[in-house]
């Protein structure tokens, strides 16, 4: 593990205007947890042109970054990822160009390392191709399964979060929520605030004071089981807020089957898969769909009547 001193970086690469500052870092700052680089950014340590910024905080050309001492590799490290988990995304991938990759990403396996986690999908897909430049369109809960989009260039990551940011990506998922869903709850807008609990783990409720969410949901199907309640629906999430479909389920009295942080008593995976993406890029849509798991598919359903 070697030491690193300050540094200073100019924004003027490819891309690098427009770019978020936690993100800037965090490409600079290999081998360090995402953990210790958010703590940087909150406690002041990164500074931009002498002065605290936000994570969030767009960067221009021109900016000096400042970047604080710390202790890491000069890269991750590629021998924690095991071979079982670079093979099980390689058979994974549903879609795949020169700027952009889509994985079915399995439950259990986290989007990065980080936060008690020594690796994820990014950092598993630098170990199979350690001269391509991955990064994360989007996240997925460590939990959640399906598809994943990453982008194999600078410009193609620019494009897509912009396009998350505007509203023009398509996403349904599919989820199995307690209780019987009543047909005609289709639409759910309740204001969700992140928080932290007493013990340090980050959670999202409605509060009217927090940020403006919609997730519109359909009823697909209901469980064909006299002992056990459960609806099987389709989410069509409108903003991103962290964990929304979640809060958004278990606001309403139906929380999803598993759900460790926001069902009361949780059993077996937490039963939420991003089924399709629709992801406009360059002058092309690129349409994908992720498999549901056979935790979906095995139970017994009967269909909702069409509309």
């Amino acid at each position: 593990m070697a030491n690193h001193a300050v540094r200073f970086v100019e924004v003027g690469g490819e891309g690098e205007e427009g770019q978020r500052l936690d993100n800037f870092v965090l490409a600079r700052l290999k081998g360090v947890p995402r953990s210790r680089v958010y703590r940087m950014l909150r406690r002041g340590e990164v500074r931009v042109n002498g002065a605290r910024a936000r994570p969030a905080y767009r960067l221009r050309r021109g900016d000096a970054v400042r970047l604080p001492p710390y202790r890491g590799s000069d890269a991750a490290s590629p021998d924690r990822v095991p071979q079982t988990v670079t093979a099980l995304l390689r058979d994974r991938v549903i879609f795949e160009d020169r700027d952009l990759l889509v994985l079915d990403k399995p439950a259990g396996l986290a989007a990065h390392g980080g936060s008690g986690v020594s690796f994820g999908v990014i950092e598993t897909l630098r170990r199979l191709e350690p001269n391509t430049r991955y990064e994360l369109v989007h996240r997925l809960d460590r939990d959640t399964s399906g598809c994943l989009a990453v982008a194999k260039r600078r410009s193609a990551l620019v494009a897509l979060h912009a396009a998350f940011r505007e509203g023009a990506v398509g996403k349904r998922y599919d989820l199995v929520v307690a209780g019987h869903w009543p047909d005609a709850r289709r639409t759910v807008r309740d204001p969700l605030k992140r928080y932290r609990m007493a013990n340090g783990e980050r959670r999202v409720r409605v509060d009217p004071a927090g940020d403006p969410a919609r997730t519109d949901f359909a009823v697909v199907a209901r469980l064909d089981d006299p002992g056990s309640e459960a609806t099987w629906l389709a989410a069509h999430p409108k903003t991103g807020r962290t964990h929304q479909i979640r809060v958004h389920a278990a606001a309403v009295g139906h929380p999803i089957r598993g759900d460790d942080k926001y069902a009361p008593k949780p059993r077996g995976r937490l039963m939420l898969h991003a089924t399709e993406l629709t992801l406009p890029i360059a002058d092309r849509t690129v349409h994908v769909a992720a498999p549901l798991p056979a935790d979906f598919t095995r139970l017994r359903w009967v269909r909702a009547p069409a509309d």
